[in-house]
């Protein structure tokens, strides 16, 4: 039988304690700067887009676009949103992130429409938001694999950077 007294010099054990007030508040900042790099993102989306329309056909311009912007939120979202190094395994698995963002997106959007009657001008907002959290953590998971388990065991050794 086991009993939830500590061991001697052992802090007490208890059920899942609350993140420390600086770990909640780095998570809130993280937040906050996630929604500022999607601003940019998509700004940058849509004056890609602009430019090249001109150019070539418009699915072509959205394409390009879209994987220009793509690499640019890797190196805003790992450099300023996570404050972690960029690496070609994050690389390679970030676009999971949009593609994360799409389905949601897209089912809530189906969603909304056809089943809450939602007006579809409107939709795609609400859809949109409803998304943020999923691609929040699921980005946060790509680019700062283990984040907690790394800063205990010290710097990462032989990681290859882009």
């Amino acid at each position: 039988m086991t009993s939830n007294v500590p061991a001697p010099g052992h802090p007490p054990v208890t059920g899942s304690a609350p993140a420390p007030p600086s770990t909640r508040r780095e998570q809130l900042g993280q937040i906050v700067r996630f929604g500022l790099v999607g601003g940019v993102n998509t700004a940058t989306f849509f004056g890609i887009y602009l430019l090249l329309h001109p150019w070539m056909p418009y699915f072509a311009a959205y394409t390009l676009a879209f994987l220009l912007s793509m690499v640019g939120s890797f190196f805003m979202n790992t450099y300023f949103t996570y404050r972690t190094r960029p690496t070609w395994k994050k690389f390679a698995l970030f676009p999971l992130t949009n593609i994360t963002n799409y389905v949601i997106q897209s089912v809530g959007l189906f969603v909304l429409v056809q089943w809450a009657g939602m007006d579809d001008r409107i939709a795609p907002l609400v859809a949109a938001v409803v998304a943020i959290p999923f691609t929040f953590l699921l980005s946060r998971k790509i680019l700062v694999p283990g984040a907690a388990a790394a800063a205990q065991a010290g710097p990462a050794r032989g990681s290859s950077t882009l």
